[in-house]
C-alpha cells in the first residue's frame, strides 16, 4: 500500500469529515460536506467487544450535536435478551447518558437474563422478543426518534425468535432521516443485504508465546485495543468513557476520564460534539486535550512539529496513567502515531506494564505494523469494515458520521 493510501486509509473513519472520492473514505472539511438528510441502518456484529460501545458512542456523538445546534435529538435504546437480574458492562454507560441527558434517552429491556441457545428457548423468550420487536415497530414507525439502538437484535434473529423478514421489512421502510444501529453476533444475511454499513468487530487473541521477553507473560486487566479499517473505534472509546462515570455515579465515587487524541490538530472531528456534551454534563470529570497539526500526516513527510506534538502527548498521557488519578485514559489515534514514528514504543510498553491496576486504558487507531503492546491487551477487537454508504458515494450526516 502507498504512503498516501495508508495515511488515508488511517485517518479515514475516526478523524473527521469526510466523503468517498472512490473506492476509499476520503476526506474533506466540515465546510465542504454536503450532509445527507436520509438515515441509515448500522450492522455492529462479531466475536470481538465493541459493538454496543460502538453504538453508544453514536448515540452520544448525536446528543452532542443536537445541543450544539438547539434541534431536538431522542433515542430509544432497546435491549434483547437482556432482561433485569444480570449487569452488563453498557448498563453504567446508560446511567450516565441518562443522568446527563435527561428526557433524552428512553431505554427497554426484554429477555431473561440467562444465556441459552436455539434449543433451550422457552414461550417466555419467544414473548420477550415479541414484546421488544412491537416497541420497536411503533417507535421506528412513530418518527419521535433521531436514533432507534436495536441491541442484540441479531442473536434474536440467529435463535429464530423473531421472522427475519417483517424485521428487514420494517427497518427498510423505516421514516426517512431515522438512524437505526442493530447490534450483536451473527447478523442474518438477509439484514446485511438491506444495511448501509456493516462493520464486524473481530476478536484477536493474544499469542500463547511471546518472542519479546520484555513483556508480561500474561495481559494486562485493563488494557483495550480498538483498531481496524471499520467504523467503531473511537465511537467504541466514548462509549468506555461513558461507562467510567456511570460506574463511578453508581458506586458514589469520583470516576475522572481523560481523552487524549493524537494527529487531530485543529476542528470539525467526529468526536467533538460528544466531548463537549460529556464535559459539559459531567466538567469535574472529563478532560480532553487534542494534539498534532491541522493537517494528515504523510508516511516519509512528517514535520518536526509532528514529533514535538506526539511526545507532548504522550508525556501528559504517562503522567496520567502513572498517577492513577483517571479511572480511564482514552489514547485515541495512538496506533498511528506510532506506525508513524511520532512516538518511540519501548515507553509506552513500560509505562502499560506499571499502570496501576484500578486504571483503564482504551487505545485506538489503524495502523499497518502492530506495536509489541498490543500483546498486552486484555482485549483487542479490530473493526472489519464489510459495507459503508460512503463507497457508495452517500453524503455523511453530523452527528453520526462525524
Amino acid at each position: 500500500m502507498s504512503s498516501k493510501a495508508n495515511a488515508a486509509k488511517r485517518i479515514s473513519e475516526s478523524d473527521g469529515p469526510r466523503k468517498s472520492p472512490g473506492p476509499g473514505v476520503g476526506i474533506v472539511t466540515a465546510s465542504g460536506c454536503k450532509e445527507r438528510s436520509n438515515g441509515q441502518l448500522h450492522i455492529y456484529d462479531g466475536e470481538g467487544k465493541g459493538k454496543s460501545q460502538a453504538a453508544l458512542g453514536v448515540v452520544l456523538r448525536t446528543i452532542g450535536l443536537g445541543i450544539c445546534e438547539q434541534r431536538r435529538t431522542r433515542v430509544l435504546l432497546l435491549r434483547f435478551l437482556k432482561g433485569p437480574g444480570r449487569a452488563y458492562d453498557e448498563d453504567a454507560a446508560i446511567e450516565a447518558l441518562q443522568q446527563g441527558f435527561p428526557h433524552l434517552i428512553d431505554q427497554v429491556r426484554t429477555g431473561r437474563a440467562e444465556f441459552f441457545n436455539s434449543e433451550e428457548s422457552t414461550k417466555f423468550d419467544y414473548q420477550e422478543a415479541q414484546r421488544g420487536w412491537d416497541i420497536a415497530k411503533g417507535a421506528i414507525a412513530s418518527a419521535l426518534y433521531s436514533v432507534v439502538v436495536l441491541d442484540e437484535l441479531n442473536p434474536v434473529l440467529d435463535l429464530g425468535l423473531l421472522p427475519v423478514e417483517e424485521v428487514v421489512s420494517t427497518l427498510a421502510s423505516r421514516s426517512e432521516g431515522m438512524e437505526v444501529i442493530v447490534t450483536g453476533r451473527a447478523a442474518p444475511s438477509a439484514l446485511v443485504q438491506i444495511a448501509d454499513l456493516h462493520s464486524e468487530m473481530r476478536a484477536h487473541r493474544r499469542p500463547e508465546h511471546l518472542t519479546d521477553t520484555s513483556i508480561s507473560s500474561n495481559p494486562i486487566g485493563g488494557i483495550e485495543i480498538y483498531t481496524g479499517e471499520g467504523k467503531g473505534k473511537s465511537t467504541s472509546a466514548l462509549g468506555k468513557a461513558l461507562q467510567a462515570i456511570g460506574r463511578g455515579i453508581s458506586q458514589d465515587k469520583s470516576h475522572r476520564v481523560l481523552i487524549l487524541q493524537w494527529l487531530k490538530g485543529g476542528s470539525g472531528y467526529t468526536e467533538d460534539a460528544a466531548i463537549a456534551a460529556l464535559r459539559d454534563s459531567y466538567p469535574h470529570l472529563v478532560d480532553h486535550l487534542r494534539s498534532g497539526r491541522d493537517a494528515i500526516v504523510w508516511r516519509g513527510q512528517q514535520q518536526p512539529i509532528d514529533y514535538v506534538e506526539a511526545e507532548r502527548a504522550w508525556e501528559i498521557a504517562r503522567a496520567a496513567i502513572s498517577s492513577g488519578l483517571y479511572k480511564t485514559v482514552i489514547l485515541d489515534e495512538l496506533n498511528p502515531s506510532v506506525d508513524l514514528e511520532l512516538l518511540p514504543v519501548e515507553p509506552i510498553v513500560q509505562t502499560l506494564l506499571r499502570k496501576p491496576a484500578e486504571t483503564e486504558v482504551i487505545i485506538t487507531g489503524r495502523c499497518r505494523n502492530q506495536p509489541i503492546y498490543f500483546d498486552l491487551a486484555s482485549i483487542h477487537s479490530e473493526m472489519v469494515c464489510h459495507k459503508h454508504y460512503a463507497h457508495q458515494g452517500v453524503d455523511l450526516k453530523r452527528g453520526v458520521d462525524y
